[in-house]
C-alpha cells in the first residue's frame, strides 16, 4: 500500500509535469524572421562608413581614411538589429571577398550601441581572416564586405584594405525590400519556407503531410509530441538477431555457394538489416527527430561495422544512442563507456592492469567530450599569453584515464544475453576488479574541478562513476557538444552566440540540471538563428550528407516499392556509400569526416565537404539520376534479401506538367517543395530551358528531368 506521505509527493510530481506541459503548449511559435541588418555606407560612393578603432565613438564616425591595413581594428557600423538579453559581438561576422572573388571572414571583437533611440551599433572589426587562410601574395585593394548575423546578410559596401581600387562595384542602396511576410496564409505557423527549413533540420526530409502537420499545429507542439513520442515506430522494431561466433562458418554451417549461407551471413554478420531498418525508419517512421538525433549520435559517439561485423552487436550499440537522445548527456557516457561494441572498438574489453590501452581514454577526451583545447561557453578557443590554444590535458591525464578504464570485459555468464561460444555484445560489460589498476590517478584539472583526484584502492565502478562525473562536469562539454548537434542539425558553422546560447542551455536546463539532451536538441531548432523563412548569409547551412541527401530525396516525391504499389524495403545504402557514406561503416573513429573540417583553400568550416572529392561529386550526379529515373529494382539473384525495391512516385508531378505546356506551375511548385522559394532566377531559367526541349507530351520525362537537374545542383545540396 502507498502512504499518505508518498501518495502526496506522487500527485505534487504530476501536477509539475502537467504544468510544465501546459507552459510548453502555452508559449508561442517563433517568428521566424529577424530583421536584416543594414551595413551604413558613405553613398553614393557605396564604401562602408569606417574608422580606426579607438575610444568607444557616441555617435557614427566616418575617418577620411579610405583604406586600412591588414590586422588593424577598424569601426563599421550596422544598424536594423534587435539583439536579445546577452546577445553580443560574437553574434556578427564581418564576410569580406576580393577582386579574384575568394572569400574572408574577419573576427568581430566588440560591439557598442551608439544610439539609443535608434539600433545603430558600432562593431570592432580586425582586418585579419580568423580562420588563417591568406592567398600568396596576400590580397590588397578594395574588398566587398558584408556584416552577417543569424544566417543574415546585410547589404555589400567597399573597403580599402592597405589601398583602394582594383574591384568594380556597383553601389547598393542600404535599404532592402520589405521583408514583411505575407499573411494571406491561415494557420498556427504559417511561414512556408522556415517550416519546410524546420523539417530538414528535425527530420530526414520533409512531407507534405508533416509540412501541413506543423502548419497546423506550431513548431513548438509539434517538437513536444516528437520529444514524447515511442521509439521506433510499432510498425518498424530493431531487428532482432541472436549472438554468433565470430567465425563466419560456424555460425552459419551451410555450404558457401547456397542462398541460406548468404542469407545467414548477410543477417548475422553485416550491418545490411541495421541499414535497411535505418532506411525504412527514416522514409516512413513516426519519431523522426529521434531518429534525426540518434544518427547525430552515432557520428560522435563512433563504432564501426569495419570492425564490428555482428548486426547483432551494432543494433545493441545503436539502442543505447536512441535511449539516450532526449535523455542525460552523463547516462549516455556512461552506457556508451561499457557498451560492448565500444569496448571491442577502441580496446577498453581487452585493456588490463598488466597490458594497459589508452585508445577509449584517449578517445572519450578527444573526440567524444571535451576536445583538445580549452574552450569559452561559445565555442572559442582559450588562448595563452602567446596567442596559443590552451591544451585540455596532456599525457598524464590519458595514462591516469587508461588505468581508470582496465579491467572490463564481455559479460559472458550470468546475464540475460549470455551466449555459449559468443561474446556477450549486448548487455554492458562487467568488471574483473583483479585485472583493474586501482592505482591513485589525477584526472581532468579545470577551475572547481569535480574528483580531480582519485585515491588508490577502490573498487572499479566506484571509479568509474568518478572518472565520468570529472569529464561530464568539464566546461568544455557544454560547447563541444552543442556545437557538434548544430553542425549535424542545421548549420557547419554556426556563430559562437548561437553555441553559447545552446551550451547554457546544456549547463542548466533551467531547473539546474546539466547534460539535457532534450532541452539542447529544443535550444537548437527554436534558436533564432536556425529559424527564418530565407538565409542570405553565404557561409550558414551545410552540405547534405549522402544519407540525407538520398532520405531528404526520396521522401518528398512518396518513396514506395519498385513496382510502386506498397512500401520501399530500405534497401538503398548503395547510393550513400558510392558518395563516401556506407551508414554504420565509418572510416575510422574519427568519423566519415571530422568536424573541424576546413575547405582547402578557404576559410569556411564546412565538416562534410570533408567526403567531398571528384569521384564522390560525380557519385552525387549519379545518385541523382538513379533516385529521378531508374528505381532501384529487386535482386532476383537473392530474392529473399531484397524483395521490394524503390521508386517514387510523381503523378501529381506529371498532371502538373500535362496542365501547363510552359513548365512554369511545375518550376514554382519545385522550387517551394525542395527549396523553399530560394531557388536563383539564373537556376531557374536554366532548368525550364532544358525541360522545354523535351516534347510536351512527354510529361514523365520532363518532370523527372527537373527533379534531377534541382537533386544534382549545388543549390540543392547544400541544405539552407
Amino acid at each position: 500500500m502507498i502512504s499518505r506521505k508518498k501518495s502526496f509527493y506522487i500527485l505534487l510530481s504530476c501536477l509539475g509535469i502537467l504544468i510544465l506541459s501546459m507552459s510548453v503548449f502555452a508559449q508561442l511559435d517563433p517568428n521566424p524572421n529577424s530583421p536584416t541588418p543594414v551595413l551604413l555606407t558613405d553613398n553614393p560612393t557605396g564604401r562602408a562608413v569606417a574608422s580606426l578603432a579607438g575610444k568607444t565613438p557616441k555617435s557614427v564616425v566616418s575617418s577620411s581614411q579610405r583604406a586600412f591595413a591588414p590586422n588593424s581594428d577598424v569601426i563599421l557600423y550596422v544598424s536594423d538589429v534587435e539583439l536579445m538579453e546577452g546577445e553580443g559581438h560574437n553574434a556578427f561576422r564581418v564576410i569580406a571577398r576580393d577582386s579574384q572573388n575568394r572569400m574572408y571572414r574577419f573576427p568581430v571583437t566588440g560591439i557598442d550601441r551608439i544610439d539609443k533611440k535608434k539600433p545603430v551599433f558600432a562593431l570592432r572589426v580586425n582586418l585579419r581572416d580568423e580562420i588563417g587562410f591568406w592567398p600568396q601574395p596576400s590580397p590588397t585593394g578594395d574588398l566587398i564586405v558584408q556584416v552577417t548575423w543569424r544566417g543574415l546578410a546585410s547589404n555589400k559596401a567597399l573597403l580599402g584594405f592597405g589601398k583602394t581600387g582594383g574591384l568594380k562595384f556597383e553601389p547598393q542602396s542600404e535599404k532592402k525590400a520589405d521583408d514583411d511576410i505575407p499573411t494571406t496564409e491561415y494557420g498556427a505557423y504559417r511561414w512556408d519556407g522556415d517550416r519546410k527549413r524546420f523539417l530538414e533540420q528535425a527530420t530526414f526530409g520533409p512531407t507534405w503531410e508533416l509540412d501541413q502537420r506543423v502548419r497546423r499545429i506550431g513548431i513548438r507542439v509539434w517538437l513536444a509530441e516528437q520529444l514524447a513520442a515511442d521509439y521506433p515506430s510499432a510498425g518498424n522494431p530493431y531487428p532482432e538477431f541472436p549472438l554468433k561466433p565470430n567465425n563466419v562458418q560456424i555460425g552459419c554451417p551451410f555450404p558457401t555457394n547456397s542462398p541460406e549461407y548468404t542469407q545467414c551471413r548477410w543477417d548475422h554478420y553485416t550491418q545490411i538489416p541495421l541499414m535497411n531498418w535505418f532506411f525504412k525508419e527514416a522514409f516512413y517512421g513516426d519519431p523522426q527527430l529521434r531518429h534525426r538525433v540518434a544518427w547525430a549520435l552515432s557520428q560522435l559517439w563512433v563504432t564501426s561495422g569495419q570492425t564490428i561485423r555482428q548486426s547483432s552487436h551494432m543494433i545493441a550499440y545503436h539502442k543505447i544512442l536512441s535511449q539516450h537522445s532526449f535523455g542525460n548527456f552523463r547516462d549516455l557516457m556512461e552506457d556508451m563507456t561499457l557498451n560492448p561494441a565500444m569496448g571491442d572498438y577502441l580496446d577498453m574489453v581487452r585493456s588490463t592492469e598488466n597490458n594497459p590501452n589508452e585508445n577509449y581514454a584517449r578517445e572519450i577526451l578527444q573526440l567524444f567530450t571535451v576536445g583538445l583545447f580549452m574552450m569559452n561557453q561559445d565555442g572559442t578557443l582559450q588562448l595563452d599569453g602567446n596567442n596559443d590554444p590552451i591544451p585540455t590535458y596532456d599525457q598524464q591525464t590519458v595514462n591516469a584515464f587508461t588505468k581508470v578504464f582496465t579491467g572490463w570485459t564481455y559479460c559472458n555468464t550470468g546475464c540475460p544475453n549470455s551466449t555459449a561460444g559468443a561474446n556477450n555484445f549486448k548487455d554492458p560489460m562487467v568488471l574483473i576488479q583483479s585485472r583493474h589498476d586501482d592505482s591513485a590517478k589525477t584526472l581532468l584539472s579545470y577551475p572547481n574541478a569535480v574528483n580531480e583526484n582519485i585515491a588508490a584502492g577502490l573498487d572499479g565502478n566506484v571509479e568509474l562513476d568518478l572518472a565520468l562525473d570529472n569529464i561530464f562536469h568539464h566546461p568544455n562539454v557544454g560547447p563541444f557538444v552543442s556545437k557538434f548537434l548544430i553542425q549535424h542539425l542545421v548549420t557547419s558553422d554556426p556563430t559562437p552566440a548561437y553555441i553559447g546560447r545552446v551550451a547554457a542551455k546544456f549547463n542548466d536546463n533551467g531547473f539546474g540540471v546539466r547534460g539535457d539532451l532534450k532541452e539542447v536538441v529544443r535550444a537548437i531548432l527554436l534558436d533564432p538563428e536556425a529559424r527564418g523563412d530565407e538565409k542570405t548569409d553565404p557561409q550558414f547551412g551545410k552540405l547534405r550528407e549522402p544519407v540525407q541527401l538520398v532520405t531528404n530525396f526520396y521522401r518528398h516525391f512518396n518513396v514506395v516499392n519498385e513496382a510502386g504499389n506498397g512500401p520501399s524495403d530500405g534497401v538503398v545504402w548503395q547510393l550513400p556509400q558510392s558518395m563516401s557514406q556506407l551508414p554504420f561503416y565509418a572510416n575510422t573513429v574519427f568519423n566519415y569526416y571530422t568536424p573541424n573540417y576546413v575547405v582547402p583553400g578557404t576559410s569556411l568550416l564546412a565538416p562534410e565537404f570533408g567526403i567531398m572529392n571528384t569521384g564522390s561529386s560525380i557519385a552525387r550526379t549519379d545518385a541523382a539520376t538513379i533516385m529521378a529515373f531508374v528505381p532501384l529494382e529487386v535482386d532476383t539473384r537473392n530474392p529473399p534479401l531484397i524483395t521490394a525495391g524503390t521508386s517514387i512516385n510523381i503523378d501529381d508531378l506529371i498532371q502538373m506538367s500535362a496542365n501547363d505546356a510552359t513548365g512554369n506551375e511545375l518550376m514554382d511548385h519545385l522550387d517551394r517543395k525542395m527549396m523553399h522559394s530560394t531557388m536563383s532566377p539564373e537556376m531557374r531559367q536554366a532548368i525550364l530551358t532544358a525541360m522545354l526541349t523535351i516534347p510536351s507530351s512527354e510529361n514523365d520525362f520532363r518532370a523527372r528531368t527537373a527533379l534531377f537537374l534541382i537533386a544534382s545542383s549545388s543549390q540543392y545540396q547544400v541544405q539552407r
